[in-house]
């Protein structure tokens, strides 16, 4: 009996199941291509169309009640063109171009994405994404492809019939062009934008870089002072002191091309836009066999080298200046960049201005011998400006071979007169300070594995400066003028993903001139001289699975020929090795050894304080092999890295040695100074610790550096004594904190007194010389007071429009107004009195900045 039942319901349960598909099907959408045979037979009428036009257009379930219900539903869930030809017949045509609307996301945290270039291939129509990442297109043949791509995200193709069938605006998901790096070969750390490489080299992402304490603007030469071992013991750009160096020992690149200017504002203000440059590396050992020059340090700017495909640019004002830069796409491969910036100094005062004039323009704190202060009552007029201007052509030939063209151009000016309310006598000053720099280079890729690029530049630097002395006699004229050409050429291959292979050849020609005009008493010198460097190199890199151990190791080969106006020229050959070795000890600590032998033809003298009331002292020279011979270094360090959880640690020990350094080109303020034929050396010992712990919106670090850095010159007793820069200890506390669009920052500097002689006590005059001279105490044997300084800054980003973006920010320098002294000297007066001269940090110094960005 319940065999018979089974047998009776199966029939019965098909049934039903049947039924219920079938109502499920009709639940879903219909095929437009199949309702209108049903349409027409039930309302007796005719539809006219292609069969590939109602292709894949489905309506929604339902019952028509009538034609007209059939046909409202058509025309709102379809982008067909419905036609009556008249009672009985009808047309469905589907439109060639439609309308189109998306939105373009960050595939990997799903941000909006503004500034992306939405294109239509194969025809002259673009457009960028707006601040919330929409685009809308009007107008767009059907069956087109878009071409969406952005900077620093893998380029996206999308169908435009993907985007007109969709309800509101379709999400496109861009995804993130990322290079997979183990977690602990690179580290950042301070703040964004800052990155420590494999090689040791330090990355400055301009674009990136987040606050630091005191600076409202990504000032490259202000920036790069954050990092242990680099500082400017006199607060300017123009005179950093890398591990003990004078300035003149760094190698200062932009776009390849040596720059022998770096600063406004005679050192306070960097020169170079930093909005138009991209990237800024520093080499302070281990560097590359490329770089020549710098026996202290490569800083090594370069702005955008690749087509963006979209203009973008911004301006903005100071307390000081005015910029201006963009990007402006041509044709599809060729595009110009460009950047100005002017000082308002000329014609508009601040607080800003009014500081650093104070900081610049000092002979300040004149004690007599009885310690008094000597009341100087002057009246100072400065017509000052400075300005600087740039730019760059992008072509590229095709995808392997590109073609760049850039360009500087610098210029300090200044007039300045000082009258003595007391005598009405006045002292001029005239300074006329000049870069001018240009570039071609070209880059090509032959092959997977094989690169080349060439670089041809020249280089050229002016200052004029006439000095007008009180009593109107005497009239000091001085111009030095370097000229620079170069050719560089390097190739690289790479025999795998891990093994590199990298030559080139480098030649630079360098000439100065140095003019001397001198009234009373009657002196004058033109001296020109020619140095030629031919430069192969050679550099071998290789990387271990997992990048357990990553090494490079080559060598630089410099033949130097001197061509000398006056007494012997002489030709040399220096071999300088260099090795760089990184590797894995656990986890998350690797260890690193560097070395490197470097050399450099070209020096600063410095003049004598009183000169141009102390405001532009530094002459290029060039070696001689006699008077001043070849400066070369060589240097080794030992250092370590861990980075865990937004912890980083480094600590690292390095000694240099640098040989071939005139009392000319030290800065020296006692008996040295009239000695400009002692040659000599420096050795400095040091270690560099930085702690640094990161949070979800902090950032805090400790950085703390100790030197010890010695003369050694034969001529002088003692042999040994103090470097002008021997500051035994340094260090910096800072924190900064982002809360959504505002970031604030605070930061306190120490550090212990440079090295300055002192008169003897016993017998400081001597009298057998005329004028007088100061009989110093042995060289360096004081110490200025220790130098403390807290700066903050704040900046705050908000939207003015859908595309433009601003930005504001405020700093304050030295928040406590402690009058740090620099520096200390002493000179004989008219009345053969020794008077001593303190130069002064600047005092609280506050600036403002606004900015727009589109």
């Amino acid at each position: 009996m319940q065999g018979t039942r089974r047998k009776t319901l199966l029939p019965f349960l098909g049934i039903i199941l049947f039924l219920f598909f079938t109502a499920c099907h009709a639940q879903k959408s219909r095929l437009l291509k199949d309702l209108i045979p049903q349409i027409e037979q039930r309302f007796d009428v005719k539809f006219s169309y292609l069969d590939e036009d109602l292709n894949g257009i489905e309506l929604p379930p339902q019952e028509y009640s009538s034609l007209a219900n059939f046909l409202e539903v058509i025309s709102a869930e379809t982008e067909l063109i419905l036609s009556k030809i008249n009672e009985r017949y009808y047309s469905l045509v589907r439109p060639q171009n439609v309308s189109i609307c998306g939105r373009v996301l960050d595939n990997f945290a799903k941000n909006t994405v503004p500034g992306a270039t939405v294109e239509l291939l194969d025809m002259d129509r673009a457009l960028v994404t707006d601040i919330d990442g929409y685009f809308k297109m009007d107008n767009v043949p059907r069956g087109a492809m878009l071409k969406i791509r952005y900077l620093g995200y893998i380029i996206k193709f999308v169908p435009v019939d993907e985007l007109s069938n969709t309800e509101g605006c379709t999400e496109i998901l861009l995804a993130e062009r990322r290079e997979i790096l183990e977690e602990v070969v690179v580290y950042q750390f301070l703040t964004s934008g800052i990155t420590k490489n494999e090689d040791a080299s330090i990355l400055l992402n301009t674009a990136d870089l987040g606050i630091l304490p005191g600076l409202i603007e990504p000032d490259v030469l202000q920036t790069v002072q954050a990092l242990p071992g680099i500082k400017s013991i006199d607060e300017t750009v123009s005179d950093i002191n890398v591990r003990g160096g004078t300035n003149d020992q760094n190698l200062i690149l932009w776009n390849g091309i040596k720059i022998y200017q770096s600063g406004h504002f005679f050192g306070l203000i960097s020169a170079f836009n930093p909005y138009l440059i991209k990237d800024v590396r520093i080499y302070k050992n281990g560097t590359p066999t490329q770089f020549g020059d710098g026996v202290s340090s490569v800083i090594s700017m370069k702005t955008n080298n690749e087509l963006d495909g979209v203009f973008n640019g911004g301006a903005g004002i100071s307390l000081i200046s005015g910029d201006v830069f963009g990007q402006i796409p041509i044709r599809d491969n060729l595009e110009f960049q460009f950047s100005g910036r002017r000082s308002a100094t000329d014609f508009l005062n601040t607080p800003t201005y009014n500081s650093f004039t104070e900081r610049a323009f000092q002979d300040s704190e004149v004690e007599d011998e009885q310690n008094q202060r000597i009341a100087q009552n002057f009246d100072r007029e400065e017509d000052f400006y400075f300005y600087d201007f740039s730019g760059k052509v992008l072509y590229d030939l095709n995808e392997d071979h590109k073609i760049r063209f850039s360009f500087i151009v610098m210029d300090n000016d200044l007039d300045y007169n000082e009258t003595n309310t007391n005598t009405n006598e006045t002292t001029r000053s005239f300074l006329d300070q000049t870069n001018i720099s240009a570039g071609i280079q070209w880059l090509g890729k032959w092959s997977a594995k094989f690169s080349a690029e060439a670089n041809v530049y020249f280089s050229k630097y002016n200052l004029m400066a006439i000095g007008i002395q009180a009593n109107q006699i005497q009239q000091l004229f001085q111009e030095n003028e370097v000229d620079e050409r170069a050719l560089k050429f390097d190739t690289k291959f790479e025999f795998s993903d891990k093994v590199h292979w990298n030559n080139g050849f480098e030649y630079i020609e360098t000439g100065i001139t140095n003019i001397s005009d001198v009234t009373q008493p009657p002196f004058q010198s033109n001296i020109t001289s020619v140095i030629r460097k031919y430069a192969p190199f050679s550099q071998f890199a290789i990387r271990t699975f997992e990048d357990r151990f990553i090494a490079s190791a080559g060598v630089r080969f410099n033949y130097l020929l001197n061509l000398a106006q006056e007494g012997a020229s002489f030709n040399k050959v220096l071999i300088e090795p260099r090795l760089n070795l990184n590797f894995r000890m656990a986890k998350h600590l690797r260890a690193q050894i560097l070395g490197e032998f470097k050399s450099q033809t070209t020096n600063q003298i410095i003049d004598l304080e009183q000169n141009f009331l102390g405001i532009e002292k530094r002459r290029w020279i060039l070696s001689d092999n006699e008077l001043l011979p070849i400066t070369q270094s060589k240097q080794a360090s030992i250092g370590l890295n861990y980075d865990k959880n937004g912890f980083y640690f480094g600590l690292e020990g390095f000694y240099k040695r640098v040989d071939g350094i005139s009392v000319l080109t030290q800065g020296f303020q006692n008996e040295g100074q009239f000695n400009g034929d002692e040659i000599g050396s420096y050795d400095v010992r040091g270690v560099e610790l930085l702690l640094n712990k990161k949070g979800e919106n902090t950032s805090t670090w400790l950085g703390y550096t100790y030197n010890k850095n010695d003369y050694t010159f034969d001529g002088i007793p003692p042999n040994s004594f103090p470097n002008n820069l021997d500051v035994r200890h340094t260090i910096t506390l800072a924190t900064t904190y982002d809360l959504r669009n505002l970031k604030l920052g605070l930061g306190l500097n120490y550090r212990t007194g440079k090295p300055f002689t002192e008169p003897d006590e016993t017998d400081p005059l001597d009298d057998l010389f005329t004028p007088n001279r100061i009989n110093y105490k042995t060289p360096n044997s004081s110490r200025l007071p220790e130098y403390f300084r807290m700066d903050a800054s704040a900046t705050y980003k908000f939207n003015i429009g859908r595309t433009i973006k601003a930005n504001a920010g405020v700093s304050l320098l030295n928040l406590t107004n402690r009058k740090n002294i620099l520096n200390k000297y002493y000179r004989v007066s008219n009345n053969s009195e020794i008077e001593t001269i303190e130069n002064q940090s600047l005092g609280i110094t506050p600036n403002f900045s606004f900015r727009v960005s589109f």
